[in-house]
């Protein structure tokens, strides 16, 4: 797995993707589409270090520029 763009977030996101692709792998290829609140607690936790980490860089603001900017924006939120 790759290491985050915030080196600070990089034990977050690994155990955020360990818990996806185990998730993914055996409950999702077997047919539950049941989303995993582990998982979600998980990506939360990572979002959270992820996003400080980015307004601390000043890349924040850049990437919602241009989400609004975007032609494919449908409204998602970061």
């Amino acid at each position: 797995m790759s290491a985050s763009l915030a080196p600070e977030c990089s034990e977050r996101k690994e155990r955020y993707d360990t818990c996806f692709i185990n998730w993914y792998s055996e409950k999702y290829l077997r047919g539950s589409t049941e989303p995993s609140q582990d998982c979600e607690s998980m990506f939360r936790e990572y979002k959270t270090c992820l996003n400080k980490a980015l307004k601390e860089k000043g890349i924040y603001g850049m990437i919602e520029e241009a989400r609004k900017t975007s032609p494919n924006n449908d409204g998602a939120k970061a």
